[in-house]
């Protein structure tokens, strides 16, 4: 007998990339019925890729949502919430920031849900779990320990998934007269993805607040080059003329530059992606030494956006990535680029979440506690 579909709202939606996901789940049907999100150009990019966004999805700031606008009987709610005040890169305000603190309004709304979520997922940076010593994520899980959460701890780099380096934490959550045969009360050993800092979280919290954990499976080794992900045909013009080829060249130091003639020799041909920074006052480029991208930023400061370096057999080419390579580096090969400028797709894919990680976690832990009589293998 087919299970009911899982009922799905997705707060801080923004381009659709958790729905992608959690719609690949195998085994069970998940149905997202109420999407949120401040960004009409998300909503578009959403829109163009999910027809039935204008029956769902309201464009909003989250601190002026209604009751009356949520939806009934939702089993799992997801929660990106803005990382910038609680990123190494951001300003580290932390819970009182302007943007991470949109942390205290989606647990408000869960508050006044009735019923609550059986299960909750959020997802953000690890600076989370230092930011203000601790103390903002202790502050965040006894909140969501009081509305009735039992709480896991995950750390996933999408590396595993994509060639992008891309670590993000996770916070799981479970009605705590709900929890799973499977969900064990003490110290989870260390795993990949719950490393020494994870277990350090369960450990200090575990006596004050409800945690748990389930057992996972090892995480895939991923991708180690970008074959496959970048765009092989693109236009002419989008590749950097001489000049700005040379300029690239002389700003590397004597150790990126041995780096970049190495790969400029090699009998192959080879991707990196670099950044710019600014040492000492002097704006630079940095290549990668691997073979994989750097985690993927919204677009808009000196150092976000990344250039796809080409090299080898004595030829040398350098370009900005294009949307089309980012929504590959974010497991999104099919997602449609219908709506917004490139730099307005460029941010919407910097902000989002990997694809594949949120399948992941969906096959392997979402999908066995909302419906564990289902016979699907995971992956």
């Amino acid at each position: 007998m087919e299970s009911a579909p899982i009922r799905a709202a997705e707060f801080f939606a923004g381009i659709g990339l958790v729905r992608t996901a959690l719609e690949r789940v195998k085994g069970a049907q998940v149905q997202v019925v109420w999407a949120n999100d401040i960004k009409q150009a998300k909503f578009d990019a959403y829109a163009a890729n999910f027809p039935d966004a204008e029956d769902h999805f309201i464009v909003r700031d989250i601190q002026k949502l209604k009751k009356a606008e949520l939806p009934p009987e939702v089993e799992l709610a997801t929660s990106s919430f803005p990382c910038i005040d609680l990123s190494l890169a951001g300003n580290r305000r932390g819970l009182v920031g302007e943007q991470s603190g949109m942390f205290w309004e989606f647990a408000k709304i869960v508050k006044g849900m009735s019923p609550r979520p059986r299960v909750i997922l959020l997802e953000n940076v690890h600076g989370f779990a230092t930011s203000h010593k601790g103390e903002d994520l202790r502050a965040a899980l006894a909140c969501l320990s009081k509305l009735g959460y039992s709480l896991d701890v995950l750390a996933i780099d999408a590396r595993h998934f994509v060639p992008q380096s891309r670590p993000r934490m996770f916070i799981i959550g479970i009605q705590k007269d709900k929890l799973p045969s499977q969900a064990r009360q003490d110290v989870p050993p260390i795993t990949d993805v719950r490393p020494p800092w994870v277990q350090a979280v369960h450990e200090k919290h575990r006596q004050a607040l409800d945690m748990h954990y389930i057992d996972l499976p090892t995480l895939p080794e991923g991708p180690q080059d970008l074959d496959g992900f970048v765009e092989t045909d693109v236009s002419a013009d989008l590749w950097w003329g001489e000049d700005r080829v040379k300029a690239f060249v002389g700003s590397l130091s004597d150790v990126q530059k041995a780096r970049f003639d190495a790969l400029l020799a090699a009998d192959t041909i080879s991707y990196r992606t670099a950044y710019r920074r600014t040492r000492q006052g002097v704006s630079t480029w940095e290549l990668r030494k691997d073979g994989i991208a750097g985690c993927l930023r919204t677009t808009g400061g000196g150092s976000s956006k990344q250039a796809l370096v080409r090299l080898g057999r004595g030829s040398k080419a350098i370009r900005w990535m294009t949307p089309r390579e980012y929504a590959n580096l974010m497991g999104a090969h099919d997602y449609k680029l219908l709506a917004g400028t490139p730099n307005q797709q460029l941010f919407g894919f910097g902000d989002a979440v990997v694809v594949d990680v949120i399948e992941w976690i969906g096959n392997n832990y979402l999908r066995p506690v909302l419906r564990p009589d289902s016979t699907a293998s995971a992956e």
